[in-house]
């Protein structure tokens, strides 16, 4: 029993924590290849205690929704991580079917961030959420092919099973099936996260973003709120992606801890050389590279058929 709460302590604390350092590597990385000293490595951490102090500017249009938007939608990516199991331990919450509810999680805080932009009034938000549905939905089949993949290899139908011990044994007798699953979700980790080639977190052109259209409204704490569970959706994600990348079952616990954080900081430097070598795609070329991750993680699912 001690044993579980001290993991499951050290779980909610690497989820709450860890989130922004990914986010001030990709920046560090980022910088590196452009030539540039670039921002601080805790800068996130800096930009979120400032926002906190700041105050909340609201639109007399908007309603109660406009405030739950960033509320729930870092609560479900919260709750979302608890099902996720990382550095080779199992999940505080696990239970068969719950990798449905975790993804129907992140859809739950999806629907409330795009319903706040759609208070606002504001035809650029509107656009904005429409976009973030319109990917999302071409994202979700292949994180579920996906799933099916390890469902099928692990025999299990949690997330701490198929992300578990039996990764390492599904590695040599399904190689390709896994190495399928791991492109389709890292394109998925972009997609879902706003990052470059789907969309430019830095950019400040109305008309070519997705994810940051949404917000413009935001301020002060609520968009605090929404950088922090930016942040941590992306390290939900790499948690995932890294659950198959670097399966850590049988280490020793406080050694596969390191090992975690260890390679999710590679993680964020391979987010950061995506970013750093190429540039954002075309609207229009977006749902095929999307329906692209599809396919390759269907592919998966089929070499798994006998």
């Amino acid at each position: 029993m001690t044993v579980r709460l001290v993991s499951t302590a050290i779980h909610v604390a690497l989820v709450l924590a860890l989130p922004p350092l990914l986010i001030g590597v990709i920046n560090k990385t980022k910088a590196f290849f452009a030539g540039r000293v670039g921002p601080p490595l805790l800068q996130a951490y800096y930009d979120l205690a400032k926002l906190l102090r700041k105050d909340t500017v609201l639109s007399r249009t908007t309603t109660w929704v406009f405030l739950a938007g960033p509320a729930v939608g870092l609560v479900t990516t919260f709750l979302a991580a608890l099902f996720v199991p990382i550095g080779g331990h199992a999940a505080p919450i696990a239970f068969d079917g719950d990798f449905v509810l975790f993804a129907y999680v992140l859809g739950l805080g999806r629907f409330f961030t795009v319903a706040a932009a759609l208070d606002t009034g504001s035809s650029f938000e509107g656009m904005g959420g429409a976009r973030e549905a319109t990917f999302s939905c071409l994202a979700e089949p292949a994180l579920f092919f996906g799933l099916l993949v390890l469902a099928r290899a692990s025999g299990s139908y949690s997330l701490s099973g198929m992300l578990g011990p039996a990764v390492a044994a599904t590695w040599s007798a399904a190689a390709a099936a896994l190495a399928a699953v791991l492109v389709s979700w890292f394109v998925v980790l972009l997609a879902e996260n706003s990052r470059i080639p789907f969309d430019d977190p830095n950019t400040h052109l109305e008309l070519t973003m997705i994810h940051e259209v949404m917000v413009l409204d935001h301020s002060g704490p609520p968009y605090g709120l929404i950088l922090y569970g930016a942040a941590m959706k992306l390290f939900v994600f790499g948690a995932v992606v890294l659950g198959v990348a670097v399966p850590l079952g049988g280490m020793d616990p406080w050694l596969a801890w390191s090992v975690f954080v260890g390679a999710s900081m590679v993680l964020a430097v391979a987010v950061g050389l995506v970013e750093s070598a190429m540039a954002r795609m075309r609207l229009p070329q977006l749902p095929s590279l999307l329906v692209a991750a599809c396919l390759i993680s269907a592919f998966g699912a089929v070499l798994l058929v006998r």
